[in-house]
């Protein structure tokens, strides 16, 4: 949890001083965007889910 926390406060200050010097967002600005990492993560958290599986049958 301490994580999340830290990452939300970093993201909020990357994103105060990207508005600040008026810089383009460093995030996708749409919620497709936002659906399309989130759909990378859980595709790494499912890989790491199956891959042991497949290990273990092959040798």
């Amino acid at each position: 949890m301490k994580e999340s926390i830290l990452a939300l406060i970093t993201g909020m200050v990357v994103g105060f001083v990207f508005a600040l010097f008026r810089l383009p967002i460093p995030a996708p600005p749409v919620f497709s965007g936002i659906i399309g990492i989130v759909g990378i993560y859980l595709g790494y958290k499912l890989f790491s889910w199956i891959a042991p599986m497949f290990q273990s049958t092959g040798s």
